[in-house]
């Protein structure tokens, strides 16, 4: 009976193993060489107007540079810099604005002033009784005084103890129709006063006309939007 020496057994599988390898190794559908590297791409150029503005700063900043131990580039990272910070301190201010600005208040029928029924009609009857005793100058200037109190009680910012009747009447604020019915009784006294023209019934009956007007007409109280 045969034998096997394993020392031979060993040397047959090891040749066979390095048969295959070289084999494989011949074999042209595996791919044993390191695949190259991609081609490098160089950085596109800098655009024209940037170039452009870089020898500007260079122009520009070199003598600075030079003067304060810096070179150009330096000093370019440097304004470069300063100019992102107040780009950012503007952004601040304009969103600092918006959150910090108060919030308008709408001026609605609700939230608006009108002199009571009751005080208007008790004005008008004082008015009509120095009316009806031909004092129409006199009661002319009640109106203007009364109606000036009532301006001054809804919105106290808008009338000062300096204010005249015409500055009074041109208060951009008022409602239009306020202004105007204000500003006819105003004119009327200010002729009475200063024209030393004394006013007749047709005058007293157009400023009773504006008060009434005057009256009906809502005033934004203290603190609403104007």
């Amino acid at each position: 009976m045969a034998v096997s020496n394993p020392a031979i057994q060993g040397a047959e599988a090891a040749q066979g193993a390095a048969s295959d390898w070289q084999a494989v190794r011949d074999s042209a559908a595996i791919q044993f060489q390191p695949t190259p590297p991609p081609p490098e791409v160089p950085p596109a150029p800098p655009p024209d107007w940037l170039k452009a503005l870089g020898e500007a700063l260079g122009d520009i900043l070199g003598p600075i540079g030079n003067a304060l131990g810096l070179s150009v580039p330096v000093l370019q990272w440097a304004v470069l810099g300063i100019a992102v910070l107040a780009v950012l301190y503007a952004i601040y201010r304009i969103v600092r604005g918006f959150i910090e600005r108060p919030p308008r208040i709408a001026v609605e029928e609700e939230a608006g002033w009108a002199p009571e029924r009751g005080e208007a009609l008790a004005l008008l009857d004082d008015a009509d009784r120095l009316a009806a005793e031909g004092r129409f100058d006199e009661a002319t200037r009640l109106l203007l005084r009364r109606s000036v109190q009532q301006i001054a009680s809804a919105r106290p910012d808008w009338v000062h103890p300096a204010s005249t009747a015409r500055e009074i009447a041109g208060i951009e604020a008022l409602p239009g129709e306020a202004r105007r019915a204000f500003a006819v009784i105003a004119a009327r006294v200010e002729r009475s006063l200063f024209a030393l023209l004394p006013l007749g019934a047709d005058d007293w009956q157009a400023a009773r006309a504006a008060y009434a007007a005057f009256a009906l007409q809502r005033l934004p109280a203290e603190g609403a939007g104007a």
